[in-house]
């Protein structure tokens, strides 16, 4: 029988228990909120591993938290001199100027269904890049699917 008495736990009240394990080299599993990361990550169905981010790189999706307190998982897109940009694959806006300090953990495995897959696996591999290859087109894309979704409900 489903517990009815859950309780809705914030990221704020959890973060020093989620940065103690990740900095003792052990994992977190988050499920995913919000809808900066579809196709990829849908609210109430997949959850992430997190773990140590060491060498952060293209294509890695980390977890960190904004100077604002905000608590984000999106994908690096690239880095420049003010640090990494990173975007949601659901988004076409970038953002910059987030460093190592900023950074908590990355996705180490992704569980959809009750299934769990690898980051390191070629088809993820595969996507990742294609996705975001077309970043410079995803308006173009991604516009006139919100529209039409939003006229079929």
């Amino acid at each position: 029988m489903e517990n009815m008495n859950k309780k809705k736990i914030s990221l704020d009240e959890i973060y020093p228990i989620i940065k103690e394990k990740i900095e003792n080299g052990g994992t977190v599993q988050l499920p995913i909120t919000g809808t900066s990361m579809l196709p990829l990550f849908v609210w109430g169905r997949d959850t992430v591993e997190l773990t140590k981010c060491e060498n952060p790189q293209k294509y890695d999706i980390i977890f960190y938290r904004r100077d604002d307190g905000h608590f984000v998982l999106h994908r690096i897109v690239g880095k420049d001199e003010n640090g990494f940009i990173l975007c949601g694959d659901n988004q076409v806006n970038k953002e910059y100027g987030i460093t190592e300090k900023h950074i908590i953990a990355v996705v180490k495995s992704i569980t959809r269904k009750g299934k769990t897959f690898s980051v390191d696996k070629f088809s993820y591999k595969l996507y990742v890049k294609l996705w975001t290859l077309i970043l410079p087109f995803r308006n173009i894309i991604l516009v006139p699917l919100r529209k039409i979704k939003g006229l079929l409900k």
